[in-house]
């Protein structure tokens, strides 16, 4: 299966912006990790819903990236991926069910429970 999507220039240019919790965890996550530590946020076609977020610790900037930056947090987004994400917030929460990274994002018309995965 095969997902594509087409979105015009002006979704396209849409901020992807990162909360203050999210900035916060981010932030904490790539001190660990040491000096020139980024959080890259790509979308990759798979999950229960067609499409999954995935978040992995990089020390490369390609020169294409989606750079975002909000106090000690540095993220990546690839630019395939940005077209997904675009107007998105990424979020941190803590509940009952545990802490995780969650992206609220305006694209996807479905998601799973999990919020992991989605489809547009």
């Amino acid at each position: 299966m095969t997902n594509t999507l087409t979105l015009d220039a002006t979704t396209m240019t849409e901020n992807v912006t990162i909360s203050e919790r999210a900035a916060r965890r981010i932030g904490q996550i790539l001190k660990s990790e040491g000096n020139g530590a980024m959080l890259r946020i790509s979308v990759e076609g798979g999950g229960c819903s067609g499409f999954q977020y995935k978040f992995d610790v990089e020390r490369t900037q390609a020169g294409d990236d989606l750079v975002i930056s909000r106090d000690d947090a540095v993220v990546l987004v690839d630019p395939a991926s940005v077209p997904f994400l675009a107007g998105s917030e990424v979020d941190f929460v803590d509940d009952l069910i545990g802490a995780s990274f969650r992206v609220n994002n305006p694209n996807a018309t479905a998601s799973c429970g999990c919020g992991t995965s989605f489809s547009i």
